[in-house]
């Protein structure tokens, strides 16, 4: 039998194959190898630490102690200098780029002021300096019910814990300043004994549990967008549910469907309504921020992508893989987020996303502009003494025809996650703002209203707002106020000018 040496003498490929194979080889028990230590530095870490953080610990940086990697990453939420065409974690002032949404929201807080929203760690300062957070002559101290800061921190299930879901949503909002401190991190998601991911709103369990659902069979690669789900959601405050008559009671409209259509439909039987308009007295729905349920009729979440994948996507460190918890915009991290599937380049990939954000905001604007003349013309025909009676169809287009611009305006990324049902959405809306209009033109015409309706200069947000009575001297003046007295380090920041 000729020795391997004489073979390779006789066919010179020979060596080339066992030489290529080698490199396989070794290659392949490398990679084996490095993902033994992987895996045991991982398990190390989970041996060390799942029996040292207190039930409930509130405090992001004693997690940080034991999870150093993912609270770095997570310390990055509180950058403010990333601004995409329509987003990022830059405070923008929403009014001042788009002066419809103060029409629109006349008689509601959000005229007063609304800002693009920052990162996690800013979701305490952010919401308490806002305009809108309470009675204008009080700010803070006002009606607000302490329901408002359910989303805002690890400290709020810390605090329904010691007394109560009911008493929490039933406090003042301005009793539970300085309780609610620390900013969204590790306990809004994490069990702290086994670190896997859990549900610590009860809103999101109550909902699915009225559908029929066990929240207790999601896989772990679901649980990866409930925990978002827990508050990237649309909401409303019941204040009927047995036991607690009379709270703000936290609760998802789901129990006829997470559409748009479906919603509308439960706070329809509800009779439930957001506030008045106060040009047109429309009962209005205020959509909060639908992003699980826009995400969820989406392609990425039928290819069974979860939120987590794409806003805190895996990195390794240290032989260590872990989540990325600086939570953001895939479009500050292309490489790590998108391009892990998609082989495109990063300019096609971020033109793409755009793309679909721009034809969205071409329909969302179109019914904007048939919105605030819809409030304009139902004003005027209260004001010429239009009845009730001719009125009630002409309120529930337009109160339906801003719910879905509403659905699609406050969703997050929601023309990305999901363009095909906004872009279904939006086109509803025109519909029924156009039939709203239409009906009104029938009104106007029998009152006797033959001449176009003189319609207001909302060309700026300073013009909008006095256009719809709102004292703004008064409010920022409140406000200063309000600082002053609660938060007086915050004053000359300029998130809170």
């Amino acid at each position: 039998m000729k020795s391997i040496q004489q073979q390779v003498s006789e066919k010179p490929w020979l060596g080339w194959v066992i030489f290529t194979g080698t490199l396989v080889a070794v290659f392949l028990i490398g990679l084996f190898a490095s993902s033994v230590m992987e895996r045991r530095t991982e398990a190390l870490y989970a041996y060390q630490t799942f029996s040292d953080i207190g039930e409930w610990e509130a405090d992001n940086a004693k997690w940080g102690q034991y999870y150093p990697q993912q609270y770095q990453s997570w310390l990055k939420t509180a950058e403010g200098d990333f601004k995409s065409k329509y987003g990022g974690n830059v405070m923008r002032d929403m009014l001042e780029e788009d002066p419809n949404l103060v029409v629109l929201w006349a008689g509601y807080p959000f005229s007063k002021e609304y800002n693009q929203g920052r990162g996690h760690m800013h979701a305490i300062e952010d919401i308490v300096i806002i305009s809108r957070t309470g009675a204008p002559e009080t700010m803070n101290d006002g009606p607000m019910p302490g329901t408002c800061w359910t989303c805002k921190g690890p400290d709020v299930p810390r605090m329904m814990q010691e007394i109560g879901i009911t008493a929490f949503y039933g406090a003042q909002w301005a009793s539970l300043i300085g309780e609610i401190k620390n900013p969204i991190g590790c306990a809004d998601c994490h069990d702290p004994k086994t670190m896997s991911l859990q549900i610590s709103r009860p809103a999101l369990a109550e909902a699915f549990k009225r559908k029929g659902e066990d929240l207790a069979k999601a896989t772990h690669q679901e649980m990866r967008s409930l925990v978002c789900a827990q508050c990237h959601v649309e909401y409303y405050f019941k204040k009927d549910v047995p036991g607690a008559e009379g709270v703000n009671y936290l609760t998802l409209p789901w129990d006829k469907g997470f559409s748009a259509e479906s919603m509308e439909a439960y706070y329809d039987v509800a009779n439930f309504s957001d506030w008045t308009h106060s040009i047109s007295k429309t009962p209005m729905l205020k959509a909060q921020h639908p992003d699980y349920e826009l995400y969820t009729t989406g392609v990425h979440a039928n290819r069974g992508i979860s939120c987590a994948d794409c806003h805190m996507p895996y990195r390794s460190e240290g032989g260590m893989k872990f989540s990325d918890h600086h939570k953001q915009s895939p479009l500050n991290n292309i490489s790590n987020s998108c391009q892990v599937c998609h082989r495109e380049d990063t300019e096609r990939l971020i033109a793409d996303v755009y793309e679909r954000q721009e034809r969205i905001l071409e329909s969302r604007l179109k019914l904007e502009e048939l919105l605030v003349k819809a409030h304009v013309e139902a004003g005027k025909a209260w004001e010429i003494g239009t009845t009730p009676e001719d009125m009630n169809g002409i309120l529930q287009d337009i109160r339906h025809a801003q719910w879905r611009w509403d659905y699609i305006a406050a969703s997050h990324g929601g023309s990305f996650h999901s363009p095909v049902e906004s872009g279904r959405v939006l086109s509803t809306g025109i519909a029924l703002a156009q039939e709203a209009r239409v009906k009104l033109a029938r009104v106007l015409t029998k009152k006797g209203v033959d001449q176009p309706i003189s319609y207001p200069d909302i060309s700026t947000k300073a013009k909008a707002q006095e256009y719809i009575g709102l004292d703004m001297k008064k409010e920022n003046a409140a406000k200063k106020e309000f600082l002053e007295k609660r938060y007086p380090e915050w004053v000359n920041q300029p998130f809170a000018k």
